[in-house]
């Protein structure tokens, strides 16, 4: 999870210490939990949780934590993996042969009826599951899923407006982002 208060100040909290060193040398990088983060209510503008959610087994306790630590205009950004996704790990420095060891999992995982988080795969939520999830903690959410994914493929938009326009982007795109304000 990141943060970012008016200070211009960005703090990084990861349960495990051992840090990315670059990452290290721009941020400020602390051990902490996310179901007890150790900062005053409403320090911070922004609050950042890149496929982390997924991992927390009392997300419910995170996502409290993530608003009381929000100030009221406050703003969060939260992408978890996309449960109804067909493949995933498409993108990142892992192999090839990784990546379908994964999918494979994955695979055995659903057809087991365990492709669930807390059944420990790394599963993340559905965009309606996720948009559920953070309207009880949150007063607004957007879905800016089809958002993020023509941004980050920009040379392939019209691909990624067809998936969205079709429906098949919600199988297809690996992760769902949403924003909104505390």
């Amino acid at each position: 999870m990141l943060a970012h208060d008016l200070n211009s100040k960005v703090i990084g909290i990861d349960i495990a210490e051992n840090f990315d060193p670059d990452a290290a040398s721009v941020v400020q990088l602390q051990q902490g939990d996310a179901t007890a983060l150790e900062f005053g209510d409403a320090s911070f503008d922004i609050v950042f949780s890149y496929h982390a959610l997924e991992h927390i087994p009392d997300y419910h306790k995170a996502l409290t934590e993530m608003h009381r630590v929000l100030k009221p205009a406050g703003t969060y950004c939260i992408g978890t993996p996309n449960r109804a996704r067909m493949l995933g790990y498409i993108g990142g420095g892992s192999t090839f042969a990784e990546k379908v060891s994964w999918n494979i999992a994955d695979w055995r995982a659903r057809f087991r009826g365990r492709f669930r988080n807390e059944f420990g795969a790394h599963a993340g939520y559905t965009a309606s599951e996720l948009q559920g999830i953070l309207l009880q903690h949150f007063s607004t959410t957007e879905d800016v899923t089809v958002e993020y994914y023509r941004r980050l493929y920009a040379r392939r938009v019209g691909t990624v407006n067809v998936l969205a326009d079709t429906g098949l982007g919600q199988f297809l795109f690996p992760s769902v982002y949403f924003i909104g304000t505390r």
